[in-house]
């Protein structure tokens, strides 16, 4: 009998915990905005979250969105607008999302402190100046470097940022790394951008390497009037925009432009796939599937992605890690 109550006390603890939460192994988003009624979002994990890029549509004002979630990770909306807002996902818990669409740089996210601290940042970061932002994302990792969140505004404000601050971004990726030795990531992040801190990278490499279809791509490749090299993944929004960009400027000049690319998929297969089968790009892109350890990451001195680097004929590097927009008006200007 006492076996039989028991069954039936932890059936219907099951039962109360499924209604009230979220289960151990899943993490959900939710919410509403005002101002927007029909719609859809672009979602996607700089570390690990999600593979890929995934849609959250927006019905009647109202969205969710649950996947599998194991390990805390960073999620990252992308709006119609392009802009973008990050929310912390921790296994278990569902963050709510709540704002109005016409100030999405205010949006407020409950579930997790570390979604709390995030939402502080933004509304404070709404009231400043571009450069107070970015001292503001400083002081927020100098005082929370435990955090995904400090990860995530280093990479925002410091490295993918038009004119990035890699010594200061090296000291920041300092800390984080003290405070998390166990993360791959940012301990291999600081080594990328102590060199890049130190100028080791004003030349393109010498580097020789074979592509997805088997041929051979060396620093020859590279020798026309404008050379590009970018540094991308599948499910990132900002990469494979870039990508797109490339392709209708590629067409239109093929003659003095050069493009290398290098695809940190970890699925070379799914790589292949995209780019010969869908995109159809003309030129080179080499993905082994060692994603961080690609040689080639290190030659070129990528620090995150997506990146890339503009140079001249005779190598000179003349601009990195520019937005898909930016990237696109440096090579016109070039070209003319």
């Amino acid at each position: 009998m006492h076996s039989i109550l028991g069954a039936v006390g932890a059936l219907a603890m099951a039962v109360l915990t499924a209604a009230c939460g979220t289960d151990s192994d899943r993490f959900r988003i939710e919410g509403r905005f005002r101002n927007l009624n029909q719609g859809e979002f672009y979602l996607y994990s700089p570390d690990g979250g999600i593979n890929g890029i995934d849609t959250i549509r927006v019905s009647n004002g109202r969205f969710s969105y649950e996947t599998e979630l194991r390990t805390p990770a960073t999620f990252v909306i992308i709006f119609p607008n392009f802009s973008e807002q990050a929310v912390i996902g921790t296994p278990g818990t569902t963050a709510k999302v709540k704002g109005d669409a016409s100030h999405l740089k205010e949006m407020e996210v409950e579930g997790s402190e570390e979604n709390k601290l995030l939402t502080r940042f933004r509304q404070r970061a709404s009231r400043l100046t571009p450069p107070e932002v970015t001292r503001a994302a400083a002081e927020f990792i100098e005082e929370n470097p435990q955090t995904l969140a400090a990860e995530y505004l280093l990479r925002r404000y410091y490295i993918l940022a038009p004119e990035a601050d890699y010594a200061q971004a090296a000291r920041l990726a300092g800390l984080i790394a003290k405070q998390n030795p166990d993360n791959g990531r940012i301990v291999q992040l600081g080594k990328q951008l102590k060199s890049l801190k130190n100028g080791q990278h004003t030349q393109l490499p010498n580097f020789t390497a074979t592509d997805i279809q088997g041929r051979r791509v060396s620093r020859n490749d590279l020798r026309k009037r404008v050379n590009v090299v970018t540094a991308w993944v599948s499910w990132n929004y900002q990469s494979t925009e870039a990508q797109r960009r490339l392709k209708r400027l590629q067409k239109e000049h093929a003659a003095d432009l050069a493009i290398l690319s290098i695809c940190l998929d970890a699925d070379v297969a799914k790589c292949r796939q995209q780019v010969v089968e869908r995109d159809s790009l003309k030129w080179s892109t080499v993905c082994d599937g060692r994603m961080w350890q690609t040689p080639l990451v290190q030659q070129f001195g990528f620090a995150t992605q997506p990146a890339n680097i503009i140079a001249t004929a005779d190598g000179k590097i003349v601009a990195r890690n520019l937005d898909p927009q930016k990237l696109i008006e440096k090579i016109e200007s070039l070209l003319k």
